[in-house]
């Protein structure tokens, strides 16, 4: 049986693209997701898809990076695949079909796998320096705003605002973490970057 895993990074962007493909290579069943690539661990559609397929299962997906731009992640999947018996199969990659010798068909796969995968992870690490030049530049011209803190002395939010004074002031009296979180409707997390950035 063909299953088809569909994947995009956020919740705003669309799947159908990959489901129409996906549809039209034959698959009965499709797994669909919008997670982050960043790290397998956290992909329930894709832990559902590993645990069902057995041997001479196809799995399915559009492009490679929809499973992951990490080589290695990308590795570990395959392997996972592979011990159940089951196959993968990438539409936008050359298909190998043709090709009798199933060792042989395997190789010639694996190959361009890795070499893609190589591809994905460098692409990756490219965009990375280029947000990180672009955040430089923005910097230099004085137009980066960064991350807003929400509960700050700047905090665009004047609830916040008040609220975050509030905390400085009960750790300033020493009061306990978790009556800090309490009275003020906050995590005790959010209590304790506030004693980070405020009181060191």
């Amino acid at each position: 049986m063909k299953f088809g895993y569909a994947r995009v990074s956020s919740k705003d962007q669309n799947l159908a693209l990959q489901i129409e493909a996906l549809t039209q290579a034959g698959c009965k069943r499709i797994f669909q997701e919008k997670q982050s690539g960043k790290n397998i661990q956290d992909r329930p559609e894709l832990k559902k898809l590993l645990g069902i397929i057995h041997e001479e299962d196809i799995v399915v997906v559009l492009s490679l990076d929809r499973l992951s731009r990490n080589s290695t992640d990308i590795k570990i999947l395959l392997s996972q695949i592979e011990r159940k018996g089951a196959t993968f199969d990438i539409l936008d990659l050359p298909s190998f079909s043709g090709v009798e010798d199933l060792n042989l068909r395997r190789l010639l796969n694996n190959l361009v796998i890795d070499l893609m995968s190589y591809i994905a992870e460098h692409e990756l690490a490219k965009i990375r320096e280029r947000q990180a030049e672009g955040i430089k530049l923005a910097k230099d011209r004085g137009a980066f705003i960064g991350k807003q803190i929400e509960y700050g002395p700047n905090a665009a939010n004047p609830q916040k605002r008040a609220i975050y004074y509030a905390i400085v002031k009960s750790l300033q009296f020493g009061e306990s973490i978790s009556y800090i979180a309490r009275i003020n409707n906050v995590s005790r997390s959010t209590v304790y970057r506030i004693k980070r950035r405020a009181l060191g």
